[in-house]
């Protein structure tokens, strides 16, 4: 692994852990030297993660599209900002930028990106490890509500068990570096009549 896709919040959120837990992962992934590749958006989570990355001359590579740098919110200061037409697009580049991905917490987009690469593994458009770094328990009732689907077979309890999950930068990245991709058939056998 070279470069980690980090999705999360263009807000910091109520609790200090969360920038906290932000700026740890970030030394983490500085002590393995790796890269950077995110949102692009210069505030919240977002901001907190490019400027510690840049300020220990790492590099960061941004995707964002045109309508948000029409907003203010690009971060000028990047290695590489790529600005993009759509967040289809972003969302895509990031993807296929990255050696594999941690969401951080965040809102409405940061789970939309979660589910996305959940859902490429699942389907094998890519086999990349995918971490939920769990700040304070932020994604415990999302890990639960996952839990509950692989018990009702909508989610295979394996596909749930590639799912890294943990509070700890270190533990990630040590599991995110020891992946084995495995494709796991989304789909169960017909059943005969």
């Amino acid at each position: 692994m070279k470069k980690i896709t980090i999705y999360c919040g263009s807000n910091t959120g109520k609790n200090p852990a969360y920038k906290q837990g932000a700026i740890a992962l970030i030394q983490a992934m500085v002590h393995r030297k790796l890269d950077l590749v995110y949102g692009a958006g210069k505030v919240g989570l977002m901001g907190i993660i490019a400027n510690q990355m840049l300020s220990v001359g790492r590099n960061v590579y941004g995707i964002i599209p045109q309508k948000l740098v029409d907003v203010e919110v690009a971060h000028q200061g990047l290695t590489e900002l790529t600005i993009v037409e759509t967040m289809r697009d972003r969302k895509w580049l990031m993807a296929e930028r990255g050696d594999g991905f941690i969401a951080m917490p965040g809102g409405i987009g940061t789970l939309e990106e979660l589910f996305e690469i959940m859902t490429l593994n699942q389907l094998g458009y890519i086999q990349k490890p995918l971490a939920l770094y769990n700040v304070q328990g932020y994604y415990d009732r999302l890990i639960n509500f996952l839990d509950f689907s692989a018990k009702e077979g909508f989610l295979k309890q394996e596909q749930m068990d590639l799912l890294i999950i943990s509070d700890d930068p270190e533990e990630i990245l040590d599991k995110m570096a020891a992946y084995k991709p495995k494709f796991i058939p989304k789909w169960e056998a017909p059943k005969s009549s």
